[in-house]
C-alpha cells in the first residue's frame, strides 16, 4: 500500500515545475528521496541556487502537489541548497565527467528530437552508416531506454556475448552497435525511475568493449528527460543533431530539445528536417505532406545550421523494418546522398569541436 502511495507521490512531483523553467523537478534530478509512512510523506530535495525565494516556492509547490494525492494526510519537504559552481568549476567538471567510461572514443554526437514520431532513430542509423562510409570509425549506441529501435533497424535478434566481463558490441554495415533491446525480451516493458535509467546508460557506455572510435552516435530518446541528462552528466558530448519534421507541432518540440542542449552547454551542430517532401514514385511530382521549409526556417531563427532535409519514402520504413537502412538498401539513391551530405557537415562540426 505504501509503495503504491509513494509511486503516486513521485507522479505528483513530476507536475511541479522549477521556477522559470518548463521542466519539472523530477526530470531535473532535484528530488533525491520520497518516503511515505502512515500516510505521511517526506520529500528530500537538493537544489543548486543562490536564491532562497526559489527554494521557498519549490517547497510550497511540492507540499501543495503532494497534499493533493489521495491518501496523503501530511507532507514535509526538506530542501538542501547548494551554491552554483563558478564558470571555471563547471568547465573543469565538464572535462572530467568520466573519461574512463569510453576512453578510446574521440567524439560523441547525440541525435535527438523534442518529440517522438519524427524519424530520429532512422536519422541516427543512417547518419552512423554514412559517417562510416566516409572513412570514420563509428559506433551507434541506442540510448532510447523505453523504446529501443536499433535491434529492428539492423535486423539483429541475438544476445550480445560477454568476454572477460566486457560486452562485445555487434558489428554490421561497418559500425559497432549496442542497445538495451539486445538484452531485454522484445515484449518486456521498461518501467524504470531516473537512477535505474542512469545506471543502464552508464553500463552500456562503460561495460561495452567499444574499442577505438572516431565518432559514437547516440540515438537519444525523444523529449528532455532522465536519459538526456544522464548522458550529458556522464560523458563529454561533442554536439547534438536535432531531428524534426516540417510541421509546427514538431518544430515547437524541436526548439525545446535544442534549448535543453544549449542550457547544458552542449553545442548544437544543426537541425535535420526528416520527411521534408514526398516524391511520387510514378510521376515524380512533389507533395509537401507535412508543410515545407519549417526545419530550415527554425534553424535560421535559432541561429543554428540547417544540415539538410531527408525526403519521405516508403522504402525507408520498409528498410528499417527489414533491418536494412536506406543508405545500405539504396546506396546510390537520393536518400543516401542526403545522408552523405548531412554526415559530411556533422564530421566537419566534430573536427571543429575537437580543435576548439
Amino acid at each position: 500500500m505504501m509503495e503504491a502511495l509513494e509511486a503516486k507521490v513521485w507522479e505528483a512531483l513530476k507536475g511541479v515545475r522549477f521556477p522559470g523553467m518548463s521542466r519539472d523537478i523530477v526530470s531535473f534530478g532535484f528530488v533525491k528521496a520520497v518516503e511515505v509512512r502512515e500516510s505521511r510523506a517526506r520529500v528530500r530535495l537538493v537544489i543548486t541556487t543562490q536564491k532562497s525565494e526559489i527554494a521557498d516556492q519549490v517547497r510550497a509547490d511540492v507540499e501543495r502537489a503532494v497534499a493533493a494525492v489521495p491518501g496523503i494526510v501530511a507532507v514535509g519537504a526538506e530542501i538542501e541548497l547548494h551554491a552554483p559552481a563558478s564558470r571555471e568549476e563547471s568547465a573543469a567538471r565538464a572535462v572530467a565527467r568520466n573519461p574512463n567510461l569510453i576512453p578510446e572514443v574521440r567524439a560523441v554526437v547525440a541525435v535527438a528530437s523534442g518529440k517522438g514520431g519524427v524519424g530520429k532513430s532512422t536519422v541516427a542509423a543512417n547518419l552512423a552508416i554514412a559517417l562510416a562510409r566516409a572513412g570514420r570509425r563509428v559506433g551507434l549506441l541506442d540510448v532510447d531506454i523505453y523504446g529501443p529501435s536499433v535491434p529492428t533497424m539492423f535486423g539483429i535478434d541475438e544476445r550480445p556475448v560477454v568476454i572477460g566481463g566486457r560486452i562485445r558490441p555487434f558489428e554490421k554495415y561497418g559500425i559497432k552497435l549496442m542497445s538495451l533491446g539486445f538484452i531485454l525480451e522484445i515484449d518486456t516493458p521498461v518501467i524504470w525511475r531516473g537512477p535505474m535509467v542512469m545506471k543502464a546508460i552508464e553500463q552500456m557506455l562503460g561495460d561495452v568493449d567499444w574499442g577505438a572510435l572516431d565518432v559514437m552516435v547516440l540515438d537519444m530518446p525523444p523529449g528532455t528527460g532522465d536519459a538526456q541528462l544522464s548522458v550529458i552528466q556522464k560523458i563529454q558530448v561533442a554536439g547534438a543533431v536535432i531531428v524534426t519534421t516540417p510541421q509546427d507541432v514538431a518544430l515547437i518540440d524541436a526548439r525545446k530539445g535544442l534549448a535543453m542542449f544549449r542550457k547544458m552547454e552542449v553545442p548544437v551542430f544543426g537541425i535535420v528536417e526528416n520527411m521534408s517532401v514526398f516524391v511520387c514514385p510514378r510521376c515524380g511530382g512533389e507533395s509537401h505532406i507535412f508543410r515545407s521549409g519549417g526545419g530550415e526556417r527554425t534553424a535560421r531563427e535559432l541561429d543554428t545550421p540547417f544540415l539538410g532535409g531527408v525526403p519521405l519514402d516508403g522504402a525507408i520504413a520498409e528498410g528499417g523494418d527489414a533491418g536494412i537502412p536506406i543508405v545500405v538498401a539504396q546506396p546510390n539513391g537520393p536518400h543516401a546522398a542526403a545522408f552523405a551530405r548531412i554526415a559530411a557537415s556533422v564530421a566537419e562540426a566534430v573536427d571543429r569541436a575537437s580543435r576548439a
